[in-house]
């Protein structure tokens, strides 16, 4: 079915902010030829009117819209969207209600061509990244030195609360541009560093930000290898520790876009990190403990994870709903009856579980599941550095007894 098939009733039109003028004429005439035109009050505004036909602003929330949407099928449709509608936009949202042979899309340049056109920026060297309608704390782990990021506001005071966040972490000498409605007669640019941003006026809702990473010694920058000091976390000493944890992620061998089960999870390093690891990671962080539970939301926002999921409450009761997962670790809770049950049943064929024991009840019951299920037991022993009077001396931590079994 190719593009001018009857059978794709439903249009899709990336629009700049110079309107009309900025159409092409294959835009131009899917807006005009379309029974209902919908878009927001912005987008709608930018289109002349047709004696005829139906105009729809985008109610909130968007997906109120969609029933009728549908309904309409075979009539034709024109959707308006800011720039390209498949980058963040409309345009993505709508291709899960509707097969591509239905739609017809026609993307305009996008805030980040935009942006990179205006900076002389290398597009694809770029983090290009969307805080509208998600937290702040996403840019988090692009905070890199030397980086560059170009990040679709969420609304006029985004570029100052950013400004205050890169200056908490370190990055107060990061240049940042704002890009206020990029392509139309209000275009405005802003530059300076995030000290000199950190108090600036609110600025146009429609705005861009290009930020240039600077970090000044000392600043908290995520490394991209598994094991974060242990003190980058809020805990009450149930976390993996630091040396262990980088051999459970290596043993639980994340992959783009899985699903991670962090069973007893105290202070929810194992998830933060296996979430770390690819933005389209995911975890559901399992706790009981309510301090613990509230130290896990706390360390998962101020490590850029904002999305990790917290299931409160014990295993395996607690495991009941939740999304088959690709991977588990069992941290605490093995000696609960049907705990490692219940996460081996759930987890999908494939899928790696990891769950570590540093008492003999525990490693009884991974010693039990090894001749079981079976996999590869190992047992580390880390030491560090402390004082012995006035020298230093070896100080071995608890060994750990890692069991590791693929599913069938």
């Amino acid at each position: 079915m190719d593009s001018t098939s009857p059978g794709r009733w439903l249009s899709i039109v990336g629009i700049g902010e110079d309107g009309w003028d900025g159409l092409s004429p294959a835009a131009r005439a899917l807006v005009t030829q379309a029974e209902r035109l919908i878009g927001g009050a912005r987008h709608l505004s930018l289109v002349p009117e047709r004696p005829g036909q139906q105009r729809e602003s985008w109610p909130s929330p968007l997906s109120d819209a969609f029933p009728a949407l549908l309904e309409r099928r075979g009539r034709p449709v024109c959707v308006l969207a800011s720039g390209d509608p498949s980058w963040y936009g409309i345009g993505a949202t709508l291709s899960r209600l509707v097969a591509a042979e239905e739609m017809r899309v026609i993307p305009a340049p996008s805030a980040f061509s935009l942006a990179a056109a205006r900076l002389g920026w290398a597009l694809q060297e770029t983090v290009c990244l969307t805080v509208h309608g998600r937290p702040l704390d996403l840019v988090v782990p692009h905070l890199q030195p030397g980086a560059r990021l170009l990040i679709l506001s969420w609304d006029g005071t985004t570029p100052s609360r950013l400004a205050t966040l890169l200056c908490r972490r370190g990055f107060a000498a990061s240049r940042l541009t704002v890009l206020e409605a990029m392509g139309g007669p209000r275009e405005r640019r802003s530059d300076g560093t995030a000290a000199g941003m950190a108090a600036a006026d609110r600025m146009a809702d429609l705005n861009t930000i290009a930020l240039e990473c600077v970090a000044e010694p000392g600043a908290r920058v995520l490394p991209l290898a598994p094991g974060l000091p242990d003190e980058w976390f809020e805990h009450d000493g149930q976390i993996t520790k630091r040396e262990m944890r980088a051999v459970t992620l290596s043993f639980l061998a994340p992959r783009r876009g899985e699903l991670l089960w962090d069973v007893g999870a105290g202070s929810g390093s194992i998830g933060i990190e296996w979430m770390l690891c690819d933005p389209a990671n995911r975890a559901v962080a399992v706790e009981h403990h309510e301090e613990r539970a509230a130290r896990i939301l706390a360390n998962a926002a101020a490590f850029g994870v904002p999305g990790l999921e917290l299931a409160r409450g014990k295993a395996p009761d607690a495991l009941a709903g939740l999304p088959a997962p690709d991977a588990v670790f069992i941290g605490g809770g093995l000696t609960a009856a049907g705990v490692l049950d219940a996460c081996w049943e759930a987890l999908k064929p494939g899928g790696r579980l990891v769950a570590n024991a540093v008492t003999l009840e525990t490693e009884a019951v991974l010693i039990e599941a090894h001749w079981r299920l079976g996999g590869t037991l190992s047992q580390i022993a880390v030491s560090r550095v402390g004082a012995v009077g006035g020298f230093r001396g070896w100080r071995p931590l608890m060994p750990v007894t890692l069991w590791q079994v693929e599913k069938p």
